[in-house]
């Protein structure tokens, strides 16, 4: 058997094809991605803290809230007792009258001070900037010490209130030692420490409103009042809409002040609920009453928030 040996013969090489440019659809998919990636890592610097400090904390609570916990001893499951002991409980529905009493008083002092304030700095008046400054100053201060001064400012028997009321013959009350007056008393304090604050917002909001339409206004004739209702408070209703949701959430979050001036006295008058959570974990060791708490005070501001939103339609308008 021979092989037969066939000569090899060079064979002209076919040339390669070019390569086919990317699908449309594969480059679109890139380019989102890519740019989903550019947004996560702007949100990432945000995205952490909220991760470690909100929701973390929350699922958190919301498992502490169905065990019997004194945050020593192990956690005893108990399922949904917490939550029906604090319905069933009288207590529970003192501390969010309470809360309420306080939003409703808080909230209309500090819309009407602070837009009052927004109306006066916005106009030439002399040395405006210093006391823009001056207003604002509260915003900044601590807590702790506003309660400390305005504790002392009523207190009953060496308070400068009570002196000046002395001065003109009245007797006055016993600011944070009388059930009647210990609400009262961190409702004026509280308000004054957040004028600033809602000044500020409404003031940039009212600094935004284009002055043609105060021109406008004025050729036909409108005065002041008639400008302030027809103008100035519909352009201004984003920022007051804005200013009303927060300080309605940090009406309900109220601590700081009742916890330095009262103390939630005398006699649990002024007990609000996040003092309550705070007296539950930490005085009383009942710590998964407390998370329970935590999550009935989350629903109701979050339902009133959602309402909030819902209803702004009928008389917010966006420019």
């Amino acid at each position: 058997m021979t092989l037969a040996t066939t000569p090899i013969v060079p064979t002209e090489s076919t040339p390669p094809r070019p390569e086919s440019p990317p699908a449309q659809g594969g480059r679109r998919k890139k380019t989102t991605t890519g740019y989903r990636l550019i947004v996560l890592a702007f949100l990432l610097p945000s995205a952490i803290p909220l991760l470690l400090f909100v929701l973390v904390p929350m699922v958190a609570a919301a498992w502490v809230s169905l065990n019997e916990w004194n945050l020593i001893a192990p956690m005893e499951f108990v399922g949904l007792d917490n939550y029906t002991k604090l319905l069933t409980d009288t207590a529970t529905g003192e501390i969010f009258l309470h809360t309420i009493y306080y939003i409703v008083g808080y909230l209309p002092i500090v819309f009407i001070g602070g837009l009052a304030l927004a109306l006066a700095l916005n106009t030439a008046l002399k040395g405006r900037s210093f006391l823009r400054g001056i207003y604002f100053l509260p915003v900044v201060t601590s807590w702790i010490v506003v309660a400390l001064v305005w504790r002392w400012l009523l207190s009953p028997s060496t308070g400068a209130i009570n002196t000046a009321l002395a001065f003109f013959g009245i007797d006055g009350p016993g600011w944070w030692t009388d059930p009647t007056w210990a609400m009262p008393s961190i409702i004026v304090a509280s308000a004054w420490k957040d004028l600033g604050f809602v000044m500020v917002i409404l003031l940039a909001g009212l600094q935004a409103i284009p002055t043609d339409v105060y021109d406008a206004a004025k050729v036909d004739g409108a005065g002041w009042w008639r400008k302030l209702f027809s103008v100035t408070l519909p352009l201004l209703s984003p920022s007051s809409f804005f200013v009303l949701v927060i300080s309605l959430i940090n009406g309900f979050q109220v601590f700081d002040q009742v916890y330095a001036m009262t103390g939630g006295g005398p006699n649990g008058a002024s007990q609000v609920v996040v003092q309550q959570i705070y007296d539950l974990t930490f005085r009383y060791g009942r710590a998964g009453e407390a998370s329970a708490l935590s999550w009935m005070l989350f629903v109701v501001v979050l339902a009133v928030t959602l309402v909030q939103i819902r209803g702004q339609k009928k008389w917010v308008y966006y420019a």
